[in-house]
């Protein structure tokens, strides 16, 4: 697609165009022939996200599954019920130890199991559900995967998917669709319309085995006959939580409930939390005797994150930050703020005082959310300020100090902002300024702060709880199941020190970083 941005032509791929598998009548039982460019693409070293030194603490992590008969979780890749070209995409992905999340929901979903599950964000919820759902469809592909439509045929064409994802924000299902097409390598079609709307009817008549959208762009899709859900087999709600949020609840109903839904679909539903709304959805979507898999405590953070809380008055928030930057070593941030308005006038701020800066917010047009979003991956602009809603879908390795330049005053909001670092087992530095603003929050925070051993401040000392309680059964009754439990009950370790950050290649980092030194 060819845009002209400041008089110059470019071409501009979407995340949505990259390349992908499509339908070939000569591939044997659906399964196409290895093609080594692509393979180069999808499994290469920049793709690969490290597990971190604290990889081994997920052994520590308490796991429930609630309900009847659960299946048994696996220890090793080797050992799970997948097909055999999944398990090659497994190897080629690198992915060595499952992480408890996707021990017990590959297992759980492999079973035919409706699942609710609740996890940390950065604890491998995507693979959770693309490897068994794709591993599942792998042994009937050749009678199940979207041919491609075209001529006169493609004015009349409905894109039926099998896996349908869906997902709060573009920069999420960008994700998702990446890692889609790895796991789905030599099978299925995944779709993700990540352009406009006609790039995306393009993108469906190409074929669509598996879409991932946000609700909005989906409704329209299907209210205009374009996308038919009779064929679905699963259905997957992911960061459940953050969609009800942004008040996405009405338009999830209207796709789930409306005619035409397949009713004999498998239903999974992923969130970092557990409030009284995602009970009341997933009792009214999933089937009866669905489980319940919680990964730690729900509603909880890693301890792999440090935690620093800094009391900051409005209007030094500014010069505060510029100082927290020049005082840390090179890394790659991410900054939140409250609005658009204020995203745009840090990073000109920041841009000012020579650090590379990036802004991203929902008033971009994608062509310009994508650029950012690969300036900060590429370590070009390893700054990024951005607002909540927007960075909710940003999963990149490496980033290792989250700011909350403009603190929430959800408690769980906070959690899911620090969890963009420390991913995987990773290490992670998150760092928040506080004041009379935030102190509807404070309680709350306190608490994670004690739950995790992290330094409580002066000034939240009044909020310190004398006798701390975990509280792992706080659902139980909101969830009437019989337990059946994976391990014993750990308290939080204390989080190991840590260098948070790559040295810094040289002194001068207020005057200037400079990339192409930095081993971002």
């Amino acid at each position: 697609m060819a845009f002209r941005q400041n008089d110059k032509s470019r071409t501009y791929n979407f995340s949505s165009s990259r390349k992908r598998y499509e339908w070939r009548d000569h591939y044997q039982d659906g399964m196409a022939p290895r093609d080594e460019a692509l393979e180069k693409e999808l499994f290469s070293e920049e793709t690969h996200v490290h597990s971190g030194i604290n990889f081994s603490k997920y052994e520590e992590i308490k796991v429930r599954v609630k309900g009847s008969n659960p299946p048994r979780g696996f220890e090793k890749f080797d050992d799970a019920d997948l097909h055999p070209v999944m398990k090659e995409n497994v190897r080629l992905a690198r992915y060595t130890i499952p992480t408890p999340v996707q021990r017990h929901s590959i297992s759980i979903v492999t079973a035919g199991r409706d699942l609710m599950a609740c996890a940390q964000t950065g604890s491998g919820k995507t693979a959770a559900f693309l490897i068994p759902t794709c591993s599942r469809l792998f042994a009937n592909a050749r009678q199940k995967i979207a041919r491609p439509r075209g001529g006169a045929d493609a004015r009349h064409f409905k894109a039926q998917p099998l896996v349908l994802i869906l997902a709060p924000t573009r920069e999420l299902c960008s994700q998702i669709f990446d890692e889609a097409r790895r796991v789905s390598f030599q099978g299925f079609n995944a779709v993700y319309g990540g352009a406009g709307r006609m790039g995306q009817l393009v993108e469906l008549q190409r074929g669509c085995d598996i879409l991932v959208a946000a609700p909005g762009r989906l409704l329209d899709f299907i209210e205009s006959g374009k996308v038919d859900l009779s064929r679905l087999e699963y259905l997957v709600l992911d960061e459940a939580d953050r969609m009800l949020d942004m008040g996405f609840e009405p338009v999830i109903r209207d796709i789930v409930e409306r005619r035409g839904m397949n009713r004999d679909r498998q239903t999974l539903m992923y969130s970092a939390t557990f409030p009284k709304e995602i009970r009341i959805l997933a009792r009214d979507f999933l089937k009866p005797d669905f489980l319940f898999l919680t990964v730690g405590r729900v509603g909880g953070t890693t301890t792999d994150i440090t935690q620093q809380i800094r009391w900051v008055d409005e209007p030094d928030k500014r010069e505060t930050l510029r100082e927290l930057l020049v005082s840390q070593p090179p890394c790659r941030t991410l900054i939140f703020v409250d609005t658009k308005r204020s995203a745009d006038s840090l990073d000109q701020f920041l841009f000012d005082n020579r650090f590379p800066s990036t802004s991203i917010h929902g008033d971009r047009s994608q062509m310009e959310r994508e650029d950012a979003l690969l300036a900060f991956k590429s370590g070009h602009c390893p700054i990024l300020v951005a607002t909540a809603v927007v960075a909710r879908g940003i999963d990149v390795r490496n980033v290792m100090h989250v700011i909350n330049f403009d603190m929430t005053n959800s408690i769980d909001e906070y959690i899911h902002r620090i969890g963009r670092t420390a991913r995987v087992g990773n290490a992670g530095l998150a760092t928040s300024f506080f004041n009379e603003r935030n102190m509807p929050i404070a309680s709350d925070l306190t608490k994670i702060l004690q739950e995790c051993n992290q330094k409580i401040p002066s000034f939240l000392e009044p909020y310190k709880s004398k006798t701390l309680r975990f509280e792992d059964d706080e659902d139980d009754e909101q969830t009437p199941y019989g337990e059946h439990h994976f391990g014993q009950r750990q308290p939080p370790p204390p989080p190991t020190p840590q260098n948070h950050t790559q040295p810094p290649p040289s002194n001068n980092f207020g005057g200037g970083w400079d990339p192409s030194a930095t081993p971002w």
